[in-house]
């Protein structure tokens, strides 16, 4: 049995669909489902149903699969042992998921110069407005605003940032001066579709402040941080996004902060992996030189 088939079986099987395998396997979706064509071929059972979501494992898949996973573990222990030279250890691929800002602000330049100095090496960046699922094995590194409740998981807490409340200049400019919590009712606000939270940690205002007028809704920060520049009105931000943006000022600084907090996780299993390692001690020494950027005065 050719374990590359079974490798995509692996993949496909956590994917779910055959663009998002292939991606994560750099490959044509044709190749993958070519793949998985021969391997139930050479099993002589049909592996996976093709709905229109995607591709679901029957039950053959389903006794299949932990055989596979085992096979993978295995696979990864031999690698785990086997010598390997400096070039070797940072070669591989290497999905980071994390928030979509802190990503592109904090995390982008530096990994970039990292995979660089590192030809060998693939960093994938999954900057998303959603939680990446460690567990599905979306990323090998998650840093997300909640810690992971449960599994074989290692966790750290990687940092503290702050957030406030900006509006464009000329913005405030054309209201009256704000100088309490009340004179928020005059202003409109940008913020998050609630519905759409993928975080109870995304929930700023309470009940006591809940803004009367809503200028724009949004799943992206990104986007939400775009519109406040654009003079749609007011939005909580975090000050590694904001607060060097000459654009924007922060509202009622003395009486609206608020922190939140990343942890980064890994599975226990990739931790021997040296260009693992070598990207979580990145992804630490970045967050540790960006201190004043994320919790500014």
């Amino acid at each position: 049995m050719d374990w590359d088939n079974l490798r995509y079986f692996l993949e496909l099987s956590r994917a779910g669909t055959l663009t998002a395998a292939a991606r994560r396997l750099g490959v044509d979706h044709t190749t993958v489902a070519r793949r998985i064509q021969a391997l139930e071929r050479g099993i002589g059972a049909q592996l996976f149903l093709r709905e229109a979501s995607g591709h679901r494992l029957t039950e053959a898949g389903r006794r299949l699969l932990p055989q596979v996973e085992d096979m993978e573990q295995s696979f990864r222990k031999l690698e785990f042992s086997a010598p390997a030279s400096t070039e070797e250890e940072l070669s591989g691929v290497v999905r980071v998921g994390v928030t979509e800002a802190f990503s592109t602000v904090i995390l982008a330049p530096a990994l970039a110069t990292f995979a660089r100095q590192h030809p060998r090496l693939v960093i994938d960046l999954l900057a998303l407005p959603r939680q990446v699922n460690l567990s599905r094995r979306e990323a090998d590194i998650v840093i997300s605003l909640e810690r992971p409740a449960r599994g074989p998981v290692l966790t750290t807490r990687l940092c503290d940032y702050s957030l406030h409340l900006y509006a464009a200049k000329h913005y405030l400019a054309q209201h009256p001066p704000v100088r309490s919590l009340n004179d928020l009712r005059e202003l409109s606000f940008i913020g998050y579709v609630e519905d759409l939270l993928f975080s109870k940690e995304l929930q700023y205002l309470d009940e006591d402040h809940r803004p009367e007028r809503i200028a724009l809704r949004s799943t992206s920060l990104l986007a939400q941080y775009q519109a406040t520049r654009a003079a749609a009105g007011v939005a909580v931000l975090p000050a590694f996004l904001a607060e060097r943006d000459a654009l924007l000022q922060r509202v009622l600084p003395d009486q609206v902060r608020f922190v939140r907090r990343f942890w980064m996780s890994m599975p226990t299993e990739n931790r021997p992996l040296p260009r693992m390692k070598a990207v979580w001690d990145l992804i630490r020494s970045t967050v540790d030189a960006s201190r004043n950027l994320l919790m500014p005065d």
